[in-house]
């Protein structure tokens, strides 16, 4: 079994040898290396990916918008990632972003859920019909993980989630006044002990 530090090195040369800068190569390798991470098909999909960049065109989009369209080509993930990647500080305000014909989708979302740490949000993905929630970039979870994820998407939606507690005002304030059983009052005994000199100087 290949280790999780060989496939990020490996990736990161492959990238390079298929065109990409080095800096661009070196974030690929860390988020091919999050989908192998999950079990994701992150090296099958880069792949199929390069081989199909030596005879097809593929657009660049640098500077991401609510709403980003390619009509003509596809876009390509990789560089779609790390404008994404760059640019997140500035796109969380957004609660909604959308993108239209994206190839090789999976290699995209490993971008956003390293972003989803970055902002520290929660990022809900619909890609077509299938639903994925990037958590923090410690989980993917997807109604779909164990089917074959497409090639190419004609849209990506983009949630950006405010943080907000899975429980109720009531909820926590029982569970808080269960909690305080455990405070221990102060005694005098306590008092005496606490920090400081006291009553004793050994000068």
């Amino acid at each position: 079994m290949k280790s999780l530090s060989e496939i990020e090195t490996t990736v990161k040369r492959a990238s390079k040898a298929a065109g990409y800068s080095w800096g661009v190569s070196e974030e690929t390798g860390k988020s091919i290396r999050l989908l192998e991470l999950f079990s994701l098909p992150g090296i099958k999909h880069l792949n199929e990916y390069f081989n199909e960049k030596k005879k097809s065109k593929f657009e660049n989009l640098n500077l991401i918008s609510e709403s980003n369209s390619s009509s003509k080509n596809p876009y390509c993930p990789i560089t779609l990632g790390v404008s994404f990647l760059d640019q997140i500080n500035t796109l969380e305000h957004l609660k909604k972003i959308q993108f239209k014909n994206v190839a090789y989708p999976i290699i995209f979302i490993s971008f956003i859920s390293r972003s989803s740490e970055i902002i520290g949000k929660k990022i809900y993905v619909k890609m077509d019909e299938k639903k994925i929630l990037l958590n923090l970039n410690v989980n993917i979870s997807s109604n779909f993980i164990e089917q074959e994820f497409p090639k190419l998407v004609n849209t990506i939606e983009l949630n950006l989630l405010e943080n907000e507690d899975n429980f109720t005002d009531d909820e926590w304030n029982n569970l808080y006044k269960l909690s305080e059983e455990t405070f221990v009052e102060e005694s005098d005994s306590l008092k005496k002990g606490a920090a400081g000199a006291g009553l004793t100087d050994n000068d």
